[in-house]
């Protein structure tokens, strides 16, 4: 997604000199006694890297982060906006790095807004809870760290290495085979080198202090009123729930967990599904992050897959077989004469699919992103997210040009225009250079002037068109006949109030009857609001709860370097004390926002030990660099051999935004009874270098 008008825009950009040095090993040495490890950097011709001072705020982290904090880690900077399509298909490469290299990689997140909406901290809040992002984000709202760094386009991804050298940058997505190579080979040289710091890292995530809601950012909704149903999308929770018009749970499609898994509604899995559409007794839905459309039978209430081969299809990608054709992040769908149409918001693109044929293709968009109108393939679109239609056109938003265009579906001649035409109905199009993708604002008037911001959801009533405008909190009505636009009902400022109507990036609409459902996306809620008295209410979903958590969780895998510790004689009691002095880094203290924690297991006399200690975890009053662990005792005498290992994250300053996590291993022989002379065990533990 270019900046400006640089055309940058589809060029993935490869880091400087990045291929050539890889490719070519360096015959440059240093000067410190290093040459024969210094010969084999990556990146002889480094820089040093400039900080990452001049955010408004830091988000997914206890506090500011600098490089100085990160020494001894290959860092990689993200550039991104969270309106953008090709910043989300970047995410799922960031999180196999960051599990990968999960001791030696840190990402940052620099969030640099394209639209106003995006600046406020709180909606990159929001963004962050609803794409799941688990690395720190500065927000960087004045665009000062983007330029530091010169980039030009998102996303861009900046190599930093443990030394704190820039490296170089690559643009655009699919880049994570090369990614992967470089951070390898800068891990391989570092660890040689002594430079690497492989002590595990902790942020304080934005989801710990989240609360669990029943629904959780819903994206789209469908109302079925010849059935008396509501299928709301909730997306981050990974299912489908069916509800009445009047917000009785009727059933819930897919267990929560992220999966493509077909079968019945407790089986199935999807990832962040979208767009429904309803045909006969079958619910048609866009699996937006698993690259799908899936089908879901409403009778025997089973879940199976349409189309797409669940990878990601590359950019202008062409059509075919159903299950043979990838896909490229489907948002929405509509069915039009027999002909289901795809709003593909990665290509920037229409697809379609006859219903009861095999195969599915491109409809409309060359798949430039842009605001273009004319002929089907020529013309150009920019992430298409929203679709309605009045029986013989479509109409979608295209959210990244804030504008809302139609799309002749059948043989028509409208305006003079020749069939087969996309012509825009509100907003610009046509400017130069994609100077179209960076006009929008919220201002009322006629259409051509009108600006809207990012807006996502679309609905058709009569004969004209409700736009769900997202970034600018709003719903407004585009006058079809009068060519206008105007505000219908909120107050432009994200909140959650009903008197008067607020809302937070609302996403989805669709209407039964008298009445307008909105799925108000970051508020996790739906919106019922009254067409003619404009008079809203929220929608609970009766019955609704969150999925249950996955069984289980997955252990740490942490070396075991154990202390020796001499045998210990105690006196009988209640429970053992052992109280843990941490001898840890200059500048830095426990943090008081994350408990120690320890786990233990017993080699012999497990009598000794209650059950209810071992194999588990258990909170510890933290202090500034020392805890008191109370571990219970099943008896007043006997002998055990103890394996202790205490968990325990550091910050710097005690609450600073880089905290490392580490853990101390001791082997402790203890005998207990009334001849014991200790009342408590005391040990240390420093971090591992």
């Amino acid at each position: 997604m270019p900046r400006s008008n640089s055309g940058l825009f589809r060029q993935l950009l490869t880091f400087s000199l990045l291929l050539a040095l890889l490719a070519c090993p360096t015959t440059l040495f240093a000067q410190d006694g290093e040459a024969e490890v210094d010969a084999k950097n990556p990146f002889p011709n480094r820089v040093k890297a400039v900080d990452l001072d001049g955010g408004v705020e830091w988000l997914n982290t206890a506090g500011p982060i600098n490089l100085r904090d990160l020494r001894g880690k290959v860092v990689l900077l993200d550039f991104w906006t969270f309106c953008c399509i090709n910043c989300m298909h970047v995410l799922p490469d960031l999180e196999f790095l960051e599990k990968k290299y999960g001791n030696e990689l840190v990402v940052v997140g620099v969030h640099s807004a394209k639209f106003d909406n995006e600046k406020e901290t709180g909606n990159i809040r929001k963004a962050i809870l609803r794409y799941e992002i688990e690395h720190p984000v500065i927000n960087d709202a004045e665009m000062t760290v983007w330029r530091k760094y010169g980039i030009r386009s998102w996303p861009t991804l900046v190599l930093i290495d443990p030394e704190g050298y820039y490296c170089g940058y690559i643009s655009g997505e699919g880049n994570r085979e090369v990614l992967d190579n470089v951070i390898g080979k800068l891990v391989a040289f570092h660890k040689e080198k002594g430079t690497l710091d492989e002590t595990p890292v902790r942020f304080d995530l934005e989801r710990h202090r989240a609360p669990a809601t029943p629904l959780k950012f819903p994206g789209k909704v469908l109302a079925d009123p010849a059935g008396g149903r509501l299928f709301i999308s909730d997306s981050n929770h990974n299912r489908i729930v069916i509800a009445g018009l009047d917000g009785k749970l009727q059933d819930v499609v897919g267990n929560g967990l992220l999966g493509s898994n077909d079968g019945g509604y407790s089986e199935a899995r999807f990832d962040h599904p979208q767009g429904m559409a309803l045909i006969d007794n079958t619910l048609y839905v866009a699996d937006t992050e698993n690259h799908l459309i899936r089908t879901i039978d409403l009778q025997s209430k089973t879940v199976s897959t349409l189309a797409g081969t669940g990878q990601q299809a590359s950019f202008r990608a062409g059509g075919g077989p159903l299950l043979e054709t990838a896909l490229n992040s489907p948002w929405d769908l509509l069915p039009i004469d027999g002909v289901l149409y795809i709003a593909m918001a990665g290509p920037h693109q229409i697809w379609s699919h006859k219903l009861g044929s095999q195969s599915i293709q491109p409809y409309a968009g060359s798949g430039k992103e842009d605001i273009t109108d004319g002929p089907l393939a020529d013309s150009a679109l920019a992430q298409p997210s929203g679709l309605a239609t009045d029986g013989a056109y479509l109409y979608v938003c295209d959210s990244e040009g804030s504008s809302i265009r139609r799309i002749s579906t059948r043989a028509v001649n409208n305006l003079n225009r020749p069939d087969g035409a996309v012509t825009t109905v509100a907003g610009t199009s046509g400017l130069p250079n994609g100077r179209s993708l960076f006009e929008f604002g919220d201002i009322d008037g006629p259409v051509l002037k009108a600006r809207l911001q990012h807006p996502l959801g679309i609905a058709y009533y009569d004969g004209d068109l409700l736009v769900a405008d997202s970034y600018n909190h709003k719903i407004r009505q585009v006058h079809l006949k009068s060519k206008r636009v105007e505000t219908w009902l909120g107050t432009g400022k994200a909140g959650s109030g009903l008197d008067p109507v607020q809302f937070a990036e609302p996403a989805g609409l669709t209407i039964a009857g008298d009445k307008l459902y909105v799925a108000d996306t970051n508020n996790h809620r739906i919106v019922l609001i009254d067409l003619k008295t404009k008079a809203a209410a929220e929608l609970p979903i009766a019955g609704l709860t969150p999925p249950a958590p996955p069984a289980g969780e997955p252990s740490a895998s942490m070396p075991r370097d154990e202390q020796q510790v001499e045998e210990q004689s105690v006196k009988a009691a209640s429970a053992l004390a052992i109280d843990v002095e941490f001898l840890l880094p200059e500048g830095y203290k426990l943090n008081k926002l994350a408990p120690v924690s320890y786990r233990l297991t017993v080699d012999d006399g497990q009598q000794l030990i209650s059950d209810d200690s071992l194999n588990v975890r258990t909170e510890a009053k933290a202090g500034e660099a020392a805890a008191t662990l109370e571990i219970p005792l099943a008896a007043k005498s006997g002998s055990a051999v103890l394996h202790l290992a205490v968990t325990y994250p550091f910050c710097r300053d005690g609450v600073g935004g880089l905290c490392k996590i580490d853990t101390a291993y001791y082997r402790i022989p203890i005998s207990v009874g009334a001849a014991g002379t200790a009342d408590r065990i005391k040990l240390t533990a420093a971090p591992r270098k």
